[in-house]
């Protein structure tokens, strides 16, 4: 049997960008593969998370749902309103990456093949997409499933469960559970389990089993596969009116202030200030100090002081007095921080920001780092079960 995974740390390497309230990792579909494959063949741990704007609107109230995405190791856009609010604020999020996406290009890729394991799903559907993969030669190949029907995370997380996929030496196992508590049990168990790439991507267990038949292309790229998800299950339209109003929301409250300030900052032609980090180590504390403005291209600087200020387990501080401006990537690379702090259950605390630096925030939807530490909501126990994204 292959050697334990590695207990991930963070990379604050990875060129991610703060958009409507999550982080998001600026790769296309063939970049998200070649991580995954990467991963996989180093037997370093990926946890994939794929927000769609269902997630973007549950994780504004349900912070337990919002924490998974922050402490994934790789999060992609998967939804067209994601990818046009991006293109509106020149985020560099060029293409769609749903799960069912990214299963399909790794049956169809030419790198090595990965072995899969499929947790969840109604009751013969994992069997049946086992068999599919399984029919011919792939990218893919199937080393187990199981449906755990109806019951509660803990009831999912035996022992017997999770050493059934321990067993299997699988590379990737695909979750398919509703989003929060797919996000939950991976959360509950990632320490525990041995396949390196880890990921709930929800009713792709029924695309490949071909129970539920996915929008045409043209459609996807239309942004209309909701309205052919309709078609085939007219009970998802509940939530998609919902996600609906809840996205007209975010573009009133959030992204048309955000496009009318940064009209409004490139008319004017303020310079920039120089951008400076400092790390001053206390008593169980590392206080990293920022000053000037923080931009996509004068990071460095701020990744090196995270990296060497988490490199082991410590409460951090972030002392905002002195920054005049940052951007979408200098917001997301603080949601990894945050994330960081919540895998090893640590403080993160952002103090003395300016105005200017809170009204950036709350146009990105990421007030909530200026929130006291340990204020967030715990998972609740969800007994659900029926997979969709």
């Amino acid at each position: 049997m292959d050697a334990p995974i590695e207990r991930p740390t963070t990379d604050f390497e990875r060129k991610v960008h703060g958009l409507l309230g999550l982080p998001f990792d600026a790769l296309d579909l063939d970049g998200a593969v070649d991580a995954i494959h990467a991963a996989a063949s180093e037997r370093r741990r990926c946890f994939l998370t794929t927000p769609n704007l269902n997630y973007v609107i549950a994780c504004r109230s349900d912070a337990a749902l919002r924490d998974s995405v922050l402490r994934s190791d790789l999060s992609v856009p998967d939804g067209m309103p994601l990818i046009w609010v991006a293109r509106l604020l020149g985020i560099p999020l060029r293409q769609r990456v749903a799960g069912s996406s990214v299963m399909e290009a790794l049956r169809h890729g030419d790198e090595t093949r990965l072995s899969v394991y499929l947790f969840g799903g109604p009751d013969g559907v994992a069997a049946q997409a086992c068999r599919i993969i399984n029919a011919r030669a792939s990218g893919l190949a199937c080393a187990g499933f199981h449906s755990p029907g109806f019951g509660s995370i803990a009831e999912m997380s035996t022992p017997e469960v999770l050493a059934a996929i321990d067993r299997s030496n699988a590379d990737f196992l695909m979750v398919a559970l509703p989003a929060r508590k797919g996000q939950m049990w991976i959360l509950d168990n990632l320490d525990r389990l041995r396949p390196p790439v880890v990921a709930n991507l929800g009713a792709v267990v029924n695309f490949i089993a071909g129970t539920v038949v996915r929008a045409p292309e043209r459609w996807q790229k239309l942004g209309l596969e909701w309205l052919w998800r309709i078609r085939q299950e007219p009970a998802l339209w509940r939530r998609y009116a919902g996600d609906g109003m809840g996205f007209v929301r975010l573009l009133v409250t959030q992204v048309l202030p955000a496009v009318v300030a940064a009209r409004f900052a490139s008319r004017s032609g303020s310079p920039v200030d120089v951008a400076r980090v400092s790390v001053v180590p206390r008593q169980d504390t590392r206080r990293i100090v920022l000053s000037g403005g923080w931009t996509s291209h004068n990071l460095a600087p701020m990744r090196r002081a995270f990296a060497e200020s988490v490199a082991s387990p410590t409460d951090v501080e972030l002392d905002l007095a002195a920054v005049r401006s940052v951007d979408s990537a200098c917001i997301g690379l603080w949601m990894l921080l945050r994330g960081h702090q919540e895998k090893v259950q640590r403080r993160l605390s952002l103090c003395l920001a300016s105005t200017t630096v809170r009204r950036q925030l709350a146009r990105c939807g990421a007030a909530y780092l200026l929130e006291r530490p340990g204020a967030t909501s715990p998972a609740k126990t969800i007994t659900g079960s029926r997979p969709g994204r």
